[in-house]
């Protein structure tokens, strides 16, 4: 059972499991059954959501980029909806807020891509920042009722369209983005400085969580079959994120950089401070 592994052999399991391993492999590599590997992410992603719910507070973020990144949880929407799976299956969309400075991802939110869930990720970072700030989306119709109602008239808002070249849009479906045509920038409230209205930072972040975390790798087996097991995974690959990863272009972690915790933080330090 996983409450008698050694924190040696914890260790190894997460250390392999925030770098993108999957499970599988992590019980091949260190003899570990498989579902005990999994209870242990569980509790561990569990912990990470505690953790940053209690650390990622009163930010000087200056500029935030968010956005959605899509996944699916037992089966695409479509299958879901023929079989009448319920809500816990089907397509599940994660917003992520990004500081484009610090690189720290203030917040996460799980679930459908509507106005609730909006209204909800919109309000969580709002109260965890500490004065006024810049914040970047695409066009989602979503965020701007959401925003306005979270942050009033605290926050300069601005939006990014970015049109693509519709002969790529199928094939990009699968496998990469299509050419950008244009970018166009909109100042929806405040006054945000345009040249900052952004979602490359972001997006980039999309891209790292894909390769972190194997339930959001593209054509591949290893989607989650539970909701809670999606949203487990999500937040160990940020906990992890936000306080052990180096950075390269800040040379440290994000929690560093933004003043959060004055050193890094490694995986036995996470699985400790979680699973004592």
């Amino acid at each position: 059972m996983a409450n008698i592994l050694s924190i040696e052999k914890k260790i190894s399991a997460i250390s392999a499991l925030v770098e993108g391993s999957s499970i599988r492999s992590i019980e091949r590599m260190t003899g570990i059954h498989r579902d005990t590997i999994m209870r242990l992410g569980v509790r561990m992603g569990e912990g990470c959501k505690r953790l940053m719910d209690e650390k990622l507070r009163g930010l000087n973020s200056r500029t935030i980029e968010v956005d959605e990144i899509w996944g699916f949880v037992g089966m695409k929407q479509k299958t879901a909806n023929r079989f009448n799976a319920g809500d816990e299956l089907g397509d599940v969309w994660t917003w992520i807020a990004l500081d484009a400075e610090t690189k720290l991802v203030p917040t996460f939110a799980i679930g459908a891509r509507n106005q609730t869930m909006a209204d909800t990720f919109i309000e969580d970072l709002a109260s965890r920042l500490s004065h006024r700030v810049q914040i970047s989306s695409d066009a989602l119709p979503a965020y701007r009722g959401a925003i306005e109602r979270a942050f009033g008239t605290d926050a300069d808002y601005g939006s990014i369209v970015k049109t693509f070249n519709s002969s790529q849009l199928e094939e990009a479906r699968r496998y990469s983005p299509p050419e950008v045509v244009s970018v166009q920038r909109h100042v929806i409230s405040g006054s945000p400085d345009t040249s900052l209205i952004s979602t490359s930072h972001v997006e980039k972040q999309n891209h790292t969580l894909r390769m972190h975390c194997r339930r959001l790798s593209r054509l591949t087996n290893a989607f989650s079959k539970k909701l809670e097991n999606f949203k487990a995974a999500v937040a160990l690959h940020y906990g992890y994120y936000n306080f052990v990863k180096m950075h390269r272009s800040i040379r440290c972690t994000p929690a560093m950089a933004a003043g959060v915790v004055s050193s890094p933080w490694t995986v036995t330090n996470l699985v400790e401070m979680i699973e004592g």
